[in-house]
This record gives C-alpha cells, sequence and structure tokens, in this order.
C-alpha cells in the first residue's frame, strides 16, 4: 500500500567542525550539499516548513559549519501512525566565492572526512540550481561521492525563477550531463514547495 511520509517537527542541535562535536545518538543522517548560494537553506525551511529554522543569507559561503537538524516524519499506514526520526546534516558550500583558499582547504577537509566517516549517513542530497549549466565543481562534487560509495539524489533548485518550459528543458540537460534518468532527479522550489513530498519520500526510503 501507498502511503505519503510528511515532516512534523524539527528542530536545530548543534553546529560542528569536528567528529568530537557530532551528536552522539544513533539516529541516521542525511546530508545536504550544494555550492553556495543555491538555496539549501531556504529548501531546509520549505522542508520543515518552518521560515527560520535554517538561517539564509544572500552572502554566499555564511553556512561555515556542519549544521545538525533533527526532523521527524510521519505517515499512517493501516489506520496507524508510523514514524521516523533522523538528522538532516547541512553542510558547508562549495565553490565560496568569497572565501581564503586557507578556509577552503579547511571546509572541504572537515566535510569530507564527515561524509566518509559517518556510519549514520543514509543518503547525500546535492542541491544544484536548475538556473544555470551544469558548473564543474558541481560535477566534481557529484562524481567524488558516487565514487566514496554514497547514495546521491541530486536535486534542482529555484526552479521557480523560470518558465515551465525552461525548467523542462534545464531539468533534461542537467540529467543527462550527470548520466543520469531524468525522473531520478527532483525539481525543487523553495517558493512554491514544489517537489517538497517527492524529496521526503526519498528521504524516507532511504531509511528502510
Amino acid at each position: 500500500m501507498n502511503f505519503t511520509w510528511d515532516i512534523i517537527k524539527a528542530k536545530f542541535i548543534t553546529s560542528a567542525v569536528r567528529g568530537d562535536q557530532y551528536p552522539t545518538d544513533d539516529l541516521r543522517e542525511v546530508a545536504f550539499v550544494g555550492r553556495s548560494n543555491v538555496g539549501k537553506s531556504s529548501l531546509i525551511n520549505s522542508l520543515c516548513r518552518q521560515n527560520k529554522l535554517a538561517k539564509t543569507s544572500s552572502s554566499p559561503g555564511k553556512t561555515q559549519t556542519i549544521n545538525f537538524y533533527e526532523l521527524q516524519a510521519k505517515a499512517v499506514f493501516n489506520g496507524e501512525d508510523v514514524r521516523r526520526e533522523f538528522y538532516l546534516v547541512d553542510l558547508p558550500g562549495y565553490g565560496f566565492a568569497k572565501a581564503s583558499r586557507d578556509a577552503k582547504t579547511q571546509w572541504s577537509g572537515f566535510i569530507r572526512t564527515y561524509l566518509t566517516s559517518s556510519d549514520r549517513l543514509k543518503l547525500v542530497c546535492q542541491l544544484i540550481d536548475i538556473r544555470h549549466p551544469l558548473m564543474e565543481s558541481d560535477l566534481v562534487c557529484f562524481h567524488w561521492l558516487i565514487s566514496s560509495g554514497l547514495p546521491v539524489q541530486v536535486v534542482l533548485t529555484k526552479s521557480d525563477k523560470l518558465s515551465k518550459q525552461s525548467v523542462v528543458a534545464q531539468h533534461g540537460a542537467l540529467a543527462k550531463a550527470l548520466g543520469l534518468d531524468k525522473d531520478s532527479v527532483i525539481v525543487y522550489s523553495a517558493v512554491q514547495n514544489t517537489g517538497r513530498l517527492e524529496l521526503i519520500d526519498k528521504l524516507s526510503k532511504a531509511f528502510v
């Protein structure tokens, strides 16, 4: 039987730059990664239906720590509530336009360490701005994630900024550039909540 998951609770837990600062319980994790200013914070707020859960900024590279949010998802199955709790892990953006070389190296170092060392990580959502052609940093990140054996869900953000025709064209072009089937790539708008339930469903299925 098909049933629909939704996020019913979300709260910020902690920020970290080292493994000893990560939460110590056994909740499973999904990580969100993308270029600076890809709309990650807006998407997280849309996903959780909390406007101020993740702080948004017009300045690329504002998020410089790994931020952990505890989420609870719920579905009704055979008349009974089914709930799952997990961490949404917000990673610093890659391609920091205003960051120093030393800062870029430090950030990329602890991001890689988290991604390759967390045994609770079940899915990585890579966010890509649908308005632009695929950038080299997006392609490098995608192939690195795949080569590291990590399950990846590509999410195209800011679809409300384009016409419906342009969204269709960009959806196909970006999926092709990544070597993915178009139907496996989620199109999302944090303004219109387009793709929200589809993404929640992907997150929940990662824990089955």
